[in-house]
C-alpha cells in the first residue's frame, strides 16, 4: 500500500512561507561547555523523525549529548557521563600534590 504522506526531507524543515525570516523574532542561544544549549523561548524543536515538540518556558536547554531521558530536553546527564579526574573541556587543570591540594 502506497503511502500517501509527502516525504521527510529537508523542505520540512524550513519555516513557513507566510512567515518571513525577518517577522520572527531572533531568539539568543549560549553553547554550555560540555552541556546543552541554553535557548530564549517560548521554541517549537524539530525532531530527526518530523515530529515536533513544543516548550513555553522562558528559558529552554537542548539536550546536545544525546543521553537525556527527556531528549530533546536536557536532564544533565552529561555530567555523569565525565570520566573521572577530568575537568571541563578547555578548562585549565591545576596540578595536583599527593595530599589531594593544588600545587603552586
Amino acid at each position: 500500500m502506497p503511502d500517501d504522506r509527502e516525504p521527510k526531507n529537508r523542505t520540512d524543515r524550513e519555516p513557513p512561507k507566510d512567515q518571513a525570516p525577518a517577522a520572527r523574532a531572533a531568539r539568543r542561544v549560549w553553547a554550555e561547555p560540555d552541556g546543552p544549549l541554553l535557548v530564549e523561548g517560548p521554541v517549537e524543536f524539530c525532531l530527526p523523525d518530523g515530529g515536533t515538540v513544543v516548550s513555553d518556558r522562558f528559558m529552554v536547554a537542548v539536550c546536545t549529548c544525546r543521553h537525556s531521558a527527556t531528549y530533546p530536553w536536557c536532564d544533565t546527564t552529561h555530567r555523569h557521563l565525565r570520566r573521572p579526574g577530568t575537568t571541563r573541556i578547555g578548562a585549565q587543570e591545576s596540578p595536583v600534590e599527593e595530599n589531594g591540594t593544588e600545587a603552586n
